[in-house]
């Protein structure tokens, strides 16, 4: 099933908003309903295909058939952009102006190559396509004409070594599926992020993904033990053993760099045994502060959750921290922040693991809530996305973006993100409630999360343009990184050259122009184009 053209994923889970909530966005934020509907995905009008016959032949040859190149207006329209708020609202308006030439459909890492090499001899673009979760501008080249790699017939497990605890997968297999794969085996890949049901291994890879169960999993960046990229100019595989002192890894060279060095199609990951328990309770913490304290005793001390996250006041006083109870927060609105702690594994580790870190919560001033909000959390951990859509609908403008930083800067990084949104907005007639959470705990640092709502104003993608600029200097000036797992894209593009600086820029440049000498692959994404 393909994801909502226009929305986030299944469209049978998404729901209309509560008249609670109707009547708080109104009364708080003067969100008012949308005059007029979306536009049905046949009332579309898509440009002409600017590929030529024979360069629509050529690669039908390259994945062996016509069925195999699409260039029908639902697939291209399917394959337009990504799912950031802007994305949705302008896709929804009928604005397609961007969509790609065609949709390729490889099957293998030899097709990849193959369709790499049509594309030099014909001076075409690609950019690799494989769930179309991102949202930060990552599926949305500088260059007009180009092609879709759709990445979905590469999705099988291609090995599994139970002694090593490592499989090797391919990009196309969407986050559900490998999990059912491994699961046959025993094993789990314990990477869930809010985009799991949709987003897919290669993706993963390519945008340094984060999951909810970072704390106890770790990073997909660390998960990741070998990569295979196909390029313009050849194939590279990188990774032979866990660790190595043989020069630079290679592997950080692939992984983040978002289709623009080549196309990732076979990724080896340490998988671990599927766990026997799975506990998780809620947490009350009198502000935001006292909470981020009891985060990072646990992450630098230990011992340390699976799930680990904290929402500060406005966003645990909304019901934000359960998203599939927004609006009906479970605890009163002078209880602070809640926090969430997961814990998975064996029934004694879980249980030892749970009751040490209960001694630390309650030393830092935490509250149990016992095992509902936590369970709740758990029941509605992918329904933000969809939540995102249903304030869309109603007529309110609804982003996200994150950051992160070390523990010292988190109150300075926190305090600027939220004023520059907040002021910019107000600014702009539409003033904003926002929210944040802790989602991703290391022993020097977390992340940040912030949610922005407001009413959409006149022009809603234009009104939030300034706002995210605004966002984006205040991290950069307060110390944070421009990202922590939502990627590049052409949305953090010109800050991530600031954050990398020119050395770093130029040497990323002379990467790219070895493996892709015609700058084909994912041009203006990453990197400014050449």
């Amino acid at each position: 099933m393909d994801m909502l053209w226009s929305g986030w994923g299944d469209p049978a889970k998404a729901a209309p908003l509560p008249d609670s909530v109707t009547g708080l966005l109104r009364d708080l934020l003067g969100v008012k309903p949308r005059d007029t509907d979306a536009r049905a995905l046949d009332e579309i009008s898509v440009p002409e295909s600017s590929l030529d016959p024979a360069t629509s032949k050529a690669l039908a040859d390259a994945v062996g058939g016509g069925a195999h190149v699409r260039t029908d207006a639902e697939s291209r329209i399917r394959h337009t952009r990504g799912k950031s708020t802007p994305d949705l609202l302008r896709i929804r308006a009928g604005d397609v102006e961007d969509a790609p030439a065609a949709v390729v459909l490889p099957a293998s890492h030899d097709d990849v190559l193959a369709v790499l090499r049509v594309c030099a001899e014909h001076g075409l673009a690609l950019v690799p396509f494989g769930g179309g979760t991102s949202v930060v501008g990552g599926l949305a080249p500088e260059r007009r004409s180009f092609v879709a790699l759709d990445l979905r017939r590469m999705n099988g497990l291609l090995d599994i070594d139970p002694v090593s605890r490592t499989a090797t997968l391919q990009p196309g297999l969407r986050a559900p599926d490998a999990e059912a794969l491994l699961a046959e085996y025993g094993f789990t890949l314990g990477h869930f992020p809010q985009s799991y049901e949709w987003a897919t291994i290669g993706g993963f890879a390519a945008a340094r993904s984060s999951g909810q169960a970072s704390a106890g999993y770790g990073r997909f960046d660390e998960m990741v033990l070998g990569l295979t990229l196909a390029t313009p100019e050849g194939t590279l595989e990188v990774g032979r053993a866990p660790r190595s002192a043989a020069g630079p890894d290679l592997r950080q060279l692939i992984l983040g760099s978002e289709g623009a060095f080549g196309v990732i199609t076979a990724v080896t990951v340490r998988v671990r045994p599927v766990p026997h328990t799975r506990v998780y309770e809620g947490w009350r913490f009198a502000s935001f502060e006292e909470g981020a304290t009891a985060l990072r005793r646990l992450a630098q001390d230990g011992p340390r959750p699976t799930v680990l996250r904290l929402s500060d006041e406005t966003e645990t006083l909304i019901g934000l921290a359960q998203p599939d109870a927004i609006g009906a927060a479970q605890v009163p609105s002078s209880a602070g922040c809640m926090a969430i702690a997961g814990y998975e594994g064996t029934e004694e580790d879980t249980t030892y693991r749970r009751a040490r870190a209960a001694e630390v919560l309650r030393a830092a001033g935490g509250t149990l809530l016992g095992a509902e909000p936590g369970e709740r959390w758990a029941h509605g951990r992918y329904s933000a996305p969809y939540l995102r859509d249903s304030l869309l609908d109603a007529g309110a403008f609804a982003e996200t973006l994150e950051t992160a930083t070390f523990w010292s800067r988190i109150p300075e990084l926190y305090a600027a993100v939220r004023t520059a949104l907040t002021e910019t907005l107000t600014a702009a007639g539409t003033p904003p409630l926002v929210m944040c959470h802790i989602s991703h705990v290391y022993e020097n640092g977390a992340s940040l999360y912030f949610t922005v709502v407001s009413a959409q104003g006149d022009d809603a993608v234009a009104h939030w343009e300034p706002a995210k600029r605004a966002a984006n200097e205040a991290v950069l000036n307060a110390g944070g990184t421009i990202t922590h797992h939502h990627g590049v894209g052409t949305d953090h593009r010109d800050w991530y050259v600031r954050e990398a600086g020119p050395l770093g820029v130029e040497a990323l440049r002379a990467v790219k122009r070895r493996l892709d000498p015609d700058g084909l692959l994912s041009p203006g994404i990453l990197l400014p184009v050449d």
